[in-house]
């Protein structure tokens, strides 16, 4: 009962609803995927599997036909990081949120010229998105990274007062936040894999990955931020008076 009032709860929310459509989309084109490569048996299957996951992309793109103004809103209020004392997180932050702000117009033609709404190339708009897209990953990449090296140096300076006065609530709390950056870094290369192979042919290994490839990356991607989000709600009950 406990885990269906999670689930419950969870899909209150868009975030949590999101979570979800993605995971389970990226699973029925994993299983698809290998079903319609690896057992021509049950390639029945996997084709309506993939047709599932397919509607369920299309479904996350139309929910975020609304993100702009949430988008906007974060990043006007972030605007240049000045509270952010890293310069480097800061830069990266501020070109990362210009990435995402430009990311959903630029989906939003694309998918616009697919409903034949709009008369323009929607190929050149789904490429122009999903560059958007890849770049906001390795920026995401680069800051996490960034912020690793800085957590773990501090922890690991024997003579630094950071390490001799820190309580140890507060020693744990810098290790969970260097395991958060770590997960976020796996997701996000996963993803950008992805991003990658969606690129126009030519760019790297651009439409070389097999369905099901596609789909193990997305998974893996949507169970580390599921798995993040869940520890990130566990947390935050454990410190609620």
């Amino acid at each position: 009962m406990a885990a269906l009032s999670g689930l419950a709860s969870a899909l209150e929310s868009y975030r949590g609803r999101d979570r979800l459509i993605r995971t389970l989309g990226y699973c029925c084109q994993l299983v698809g995927g290998v079903l319609v490569e690896k057992y021509p048996a049950r390639s029945e299957v996997g084709m309506r599997l993939l047709a599932l996951s397919s509607q369920l992309s299309h479904c996350r793109t139309i929910l975020r036909l609304f993100d702009d103004l949430a988008m906007f809103m974060y990043t006007k209020q972030y605007g240049l990081g000045a509270e952010e004392e890293d310069v480097f997180v800061r830069c990266v932050s501020v070109l990362s949120n210009l990435a995402d702000q430009l990311y959903y117009p630029c989906e939003h033609i694309a998918w616009a010229a697919d409903a034949k709404v709009l008369h323009v190339d929607s190929a050149w708009w789904w490429s122009l998105s999903t560059a958007l897209w890849g770049l906001s990953l390795l920026l995401g990449i680069a800051r996490s990274l960034w912020m690793v090296l800085k957590l773990r140096k501090k922890l690991r300076s024997p003579t630094a007062a950071f390490t001799s006065q820190l309580p140890r609530s507060k020693w744990r709390a810098v290790e969970a936040q260097i395991q958060s950056e770590v997960l976020t870094v796996l997701s996000n290369l996963a993803d950008l894999a992805n991003a990658v192979h969606w690129l126009p042919p030519g760019v790297l290994w651009a439409g070389r990955f097999p369905v099901w490839l596609v789909g193990l990356l997305g998974t893996v991607s949507s169970l580390l931020s599921v798995y993040q989000a869940v520890r990130a709600g566990g947390r935050a009950d454990a410190t609620t008076p």
